[in-house]
């Protein structure tokens, strides 16, 4: 754990958010990458299919009971925030689950849990990755 974020205090649920959508895009970019697509437009239209309220409210929907209490905590804050924009592509649930799901990640960035980021979107992705192996 990083030295000086546990001296610093913890960044408000939305703060989090933020820094999950971030920690989640490039997560996403370097899958896509690595899947071997090059052109920009293909790697952005592909990316669309991870970061979009809904994608993100399935994939939270894959990894929500390996959570830990504090990680659910975490969610549900962010979830319930009254600091949320009204959605204009989603559907409020799917919109407030996103929003909890990046902040469950932005979480794990800021407390440098790599290693838990890693395991929680490598299932949360796992039967994509699956897919591209048998292509």
């Amino acid at each position: 754990m990083n030295g000086e974020n546990r001296r610093t205090p913890m960044p408000s649920v939305m703060a989090l958010a933020y820094l999950g959508d971030a920690r989640h895009a490039l997560y996403v970019r370097r899958m896509l990458v690595l899947r071997g697509i090059s052109k920009s437009r293909e790697l952005n239209d592909a990316a669309l299919d991870y970061v979009t309220a809904e994608a993100q409210a399935r994939a939270y929907g894959r990894i929500e009971k390996m959570l830990t209490d504090g990680e659910r905590d975490v969610f549900r804050r962010a979830f319930n925030s009254s600091h949320l924009n009204k959605p204009k592509h989603a559907s409020g649930r799917d919109y407030r689950t996103a929003t909890g799901f990046e902040a469950l990640i932005g979480l794990l960035e800021w407390l440098a849990d790599g290693e838990r980021i890693e395991f929680l979107l490598n299932e949360a992705y796992k039967e994509d990755k699956e897919n591209d192996t048998e292509d």
